[in-house]
């Protein structure tokens, strides 16, 4: 592998992957003994999210796609991912010099206006379509 990716331009450099592998849960003492790669299962599922196809179409150079999903959910459920996501992200923004947490927010105004038109009232009611579900009056 090249020093600034691998096979994908999805996976994740050296330098990415030594920040994200400390982020990574252990495996468990008893049981679940890790034959997989977690860099490789971390890489599948940036290949799957950047590519945007489906768990069933990661290539075969991966770990089976069944692997890869299974972590990707194991770790939503507990949260890894999201701690991954605030970690780098104070990470980054101590390095530019700012507080690690974000203290402002922007709401765009412009993304719900139903107070214009009467809320609820001013709306259309929708119509069944009679044809497209056979159904007769």
């Amino acid at each position: 592998m090249s020093e600034t990716w691998g096979r994908y331009p999805s996976d994740l450099t050296y330098f990415e992957w030594a920040k994200i592998r400390r982020l990574i849960p252990p495996s468990p003492p008893i049981g679940d003994d890790r034959r997989t790669s977690m860099r490789e299962v971390v890489n599948g599922v940036f290949y799957v999210s950047r590519g945007g196809c489906s768990w069933r179409m990661l290539p075969k150079d991966f770990p089976p796609w069944q692997t890869v999903y299974g972590y990707f959910n194991k770790w939503k459920r507990a949260g890894v991912w999201q701690q991954i996501h605030d970690t780098l992200r104070g990470e980054v923004r101590t390095e530019a010099g700012r507080d690690p947490q974000p203290t402002a927010g922007i709401v765009d105004s412009q993304s719900v206006k139903t107070t214009e038109k009467g809320g609820r009232m001013g709306t259309m009611r929708a119509r069944k379509s009679t044809v497209a579900s056979g159904i007769s009056s």
